[in-house]
């Protein structure tokens, strides 16, 4: 019995300790999603600095393609864009952006300012489609096949490493099937 008493503490120790160390190793900017392998939420949205034009996924039916959500006041979006504008530049998948929470003028002004790496921009001024998405905060982006599937989603700025190591194989595996 006293083999017991003093057994039990040492296993609930261990399995705490098992659970923290699992959780030591995963990358904290990897969130799980519950749309990889999913279609992409369906929305139609204005596209930015239009007066009714609209933009839906369905028009990227056909086509690997990326979502990149961003806003004017994102000061990790300052930190992507310049990577975001190489990678648009290879034309290896077309750049969709989502102008999250943000006032149209601003993001338009910011986009003159440093560069549009996207084939278009779509209006989310209050959010919604970014939650439909999951997004957590701005920037993510998601890589979205051919058939409408989410295959990856990344939280944060893109980085060049990221690129060229996930991303860019993505594309190109995505587009020889």
């Amino acid at each position: 019995m006293k083999k017991i008493h003093f057994l039990l503490p040492l296993l609930v120790f261990l399995t705490i300790a098992a659970f923290l160390a699992i959780g030591l190793k995963r990358n904290p900017r990897e969130l799980p999603s519950p749309l990889v392998g999913k279609p992409a939420p369906a929305f139609e949205a204005r596209r930015l600095g239009t007066a009714g034009d609209t933009f839906s996924p369905r028009h990227m039916a056909g086509k690997v393609w990326l979502l990149n959500v961003w806003a004017s006041w994102c000061v990790s979006c300052r930190h992507e864009h310049p990577v975001l504008t190489r990678f648009a530049q290879q034309g290896l998948a077309p750049v969709v952006g989502l102008n999250h929470k943000d006032q149209e003028d601003a993001g338009l002004r910011w986009l003159q300012l440093h560069g549009n790496p996207y084939v278009l921009s779509i209006a989310d001024p209050e959010g919604r489609i970014g939650i439909d998405y999951g997004v957590y905060g701005v920037p993510e982006t998601f890589v979205i096949d051919a058939r409408g599937i989410v295959r990856y989603r990344h939280t944060g700025p893109l980085t060049q490493e990221l690129l060229e190591s996930r991303i860019i194989p993505l594309i190109r595996s995505l587009n020889a099937t």
